[in-house]
């Protein structure tokens, strides 16, 4: 970046860059000027003058900046794991300008005070920050919390995620409370029932490993019955969290075909990875919903391409090493991923699979805001919001987890070959990352 002339040193001019905006319709080299926290004009080269400061973009992409709308951040409660100013560096070093936090904190998210809380100046966050609130109090999946505040709050969604809402009659209740106020509801979709013990896919895997198995279908039944209920209530919208299966991702696709309300996300680590992948026990090879089977990821790679999938999102989930090395079974469910997920997914859908890389973005950007409805976010379009990521979609680059900006270093992905490199994070119409 480089600093021009005597002019307003509230604005930026990020010059040269191929601009790609999905939502916006724009895949072409432009000039765009930022001014007061709004994009306030977009141009052909050398057409805009006036700015205080420039961005030289040459042979880079700029896009909307990037929304995950599924991190655990960890507070309040669990500091010792992460906190809201270190998860959101994080963010904003894999190219993140919003993410959306989920409630299974300590205490659970479950009250206007803690929604509040979280999106204070004081905790020092780096990106913008989106509760989403938990859907019954405790998230134990009894008595409904109260929507209408926490939606006041700032609360965009709720779900109970770490925990599936089991019962019918809760989850009747919870979509019909939430179609009231066009929220979203959330699921984490897993049959509690069929996974007791479990610790990673019930597969070929598992037995050679002699562990307990978790069935696809405790995640595909439950996104079933949740399609079916959600028929039953008019502008109800159901949300599938880290969908990770062929069956659930068909349960989808068929829902979104007869016209329910119906979306859903993919981890980059469940479309990059197999439960083949797990050897000598390690825990960072384990999450919730587990790896896969390869059939179940080449089905996720067809809904991401196909427009099926509505989102990718990281599903953070740092952990203390502690929590981490020990026993597989015993071992804490989760990984970080906030600074690989757009090096993975240009890697392995762009490069690997020749998926657009402007479908690549719109999984990132436009795809999500849409499921969160995250209104001025996700686009480009002048008057919007001056959240941006410019990146090198060729740069190769070997992940380093020791200079994670994260407190963790749970992921599978340490010294992993990735393709796509932040280049700058852009909030407001500041830089809050330069790489």
């Amino acid at each position: 970046m480089k600093k021009v002339g005597k002019h307003n040193s509230d604005s930026l001019l990020i010059k040269g860059g191929h601009v790609i905006d999905p939502a916006g319709n724009l895949d072409e080299d432009l000039d765009i000027l930022l001014r007061d926290g709004l994009v306030a004009e977009i141009a052909e080269a050398g057409q805009i003058r006036g700015a205080g400061l420039t961005f030289d973009a040459r042979g880079l992409i700029v896009c909307p900046g990037l929304i995950d709308i599924h991190v655990h951040l960890r507070e309040p409660g669990q500091s010792y794991k992460e906190t809201i100013a270190s998860g959101t560096a994080a963010a904003a070093a894999g190219g993140f300008t919003s993410v959306c936090s989920m409630p299974n904190t300590l205490p659970v998210s479950d009250t206007a005070e803690i929604i509040e809380w979280q999106q204070s100046l004081e905790r020092g966050a780096v990106v913008n920050v989106f509760p989403i609130a938990a859907a019954t109090y405790g998230s134990q999946g009894g008595k409904l919390t109260d929507f209408a505040a926490l939606q006041k709050a700032g609360a965009v969604a709720v779900t109970d995620d770490g925990k599936p809402i089991l019962s019918d009659d809760i989850m009747r209740e919870t979509l019909l409370a939430a179609a009231k106020l066009n929220l979203p509801v959330i699921q984490h979709a897993e049959d509690t029932r069929m996974t007791i013990s479990g610790s990673m896919n019930e597969s070929a895997a598992s037995f050679r490993l002699g562990l307990h198995g978790m069935p696809s279908a405790a995640e595909s039944s439950i996104v079933e019955r949740d399609i079916q209920l959600a028929r039953q209530i008019a502008g109800s919208h159901i949300h599938v969290a880290h969908l990770s299966t062929a069956g659930a991702l068909e349960a989808v696709r068929r829902g979104k075909r007869e016209g329910e309300r119906v979306t859903c996300e993919v981890t980059p680590h469940h479309f990059t990875l197999t439960d083949a992948d797990i050897v000598d026990y390690d825990a960072n090879f384990k999450m919730n919903p587990p790896l896969r089977a390869a059939a179940d990821v080449e089905a996720l790679l067809v809904g991401l391409e196909d427009g099926t999938v509505d989102a990718i999102a990281t599903d953070h989930a740092p952990h203390a090493l502690h929590e981490k090395i020990i026993e597989f079974q015993r071992a804490a469910f989760g990984i970080i991923g906030l600074e690989t997920a757009l090096g993975l997914a240009i890697k392995r859908l762009h490069h690997e699979r020749k998926v657009p890389l402007r479908r690549v973005i719109e999984l990132f950007t436009s795809g999500p805001a849409r499921v969160l409805d995250l209104k001025g976010r996700g686009t480009l379009s002048i008057g919007h919001h001056a959240d941006i990521t410019i990146f090198d979609p060729k740069k190769k680059w070997k992940y380093d987890v020791s200079k994670s900006h994260s407190m963790a270093r749970n992921t599978p992905f340490d010294g992993y070959a990735l393709i796509g490199k932040v280049m700058a994070t852009i909030i407001a119409g500041k830089i809050v990352f330069e790489g």
